[in-house]
């Protein structure tokens, strides 16, 4: 019965009884993307993070390090107060799935269109596969329709 306890707080609070300390690493590791390269801007940290073969896995195209930094500065650029939030990280084996928010204010030129000036919020999951305590592969999904309707660039279905 206390291990049944233990477990279902363990869950409640987001966290795994079974994740070791490699797991635990690699939440760290997801955690520091999204704290310290997208919400505070400290791109140079991403030296630190990612292997130099570094693949962000598109829909339709897959990109190396260089240009996923250059798309990580451009929502810095059109969003500069833009803030991420961790809702929920689960790590098994060398993957770290993470369901995020994110919301900021669109006062710069993001994705070849003008400012709009309004505020935005975004929900979105990616999973890192993170190998010697670098991001080795990513896959990322969010809802673009959203943030263009939000920003008021295409109306809203109806």
């Amino acid at each position: 019965m206390k291990k049944l306890v233990y477990l279902a707080f363990a869950l409640l609070l987001g966290t795994s009884v079974w994740a070791g300390p490699i797991q635990e690493k690699n939440k760290a590791v997801a955690r520091r993307v999204l704290d310290e390269i997208l919400t505070q801007g400290k791109f140079a940290v991403a030296n630190e993070l990612y292997a130099p073969d570094f693949v962000n896995h598109g829909l339709k195209t897959s990109i190396g390090l260089k240009e996923d930094q250059t798309a990580a500065r451009r929502w810095r650029d059109g969003f500069p107060d833009l803030k991420m939030t961790v809702e929920f990280m689960v790590a098994e084996d060398d993957l770290v799935t993470v369901l995020w928010t994110a919301s900021g204010t669109n006062t710069g030129p993001w994705n070849g269109l003008p400012p709009t000036g309004k505020g935005g919020d975004l929900r979105g999951i990616t999973i890192w596969r993170i190998v010697d305590g670098k991001i080795r592969e990513e896959w990322s999904a969010f809802d673009r329709l959203r943030i263009m309707q939000e920003l008021g660039l295409i109306p809203e279905s109806k």
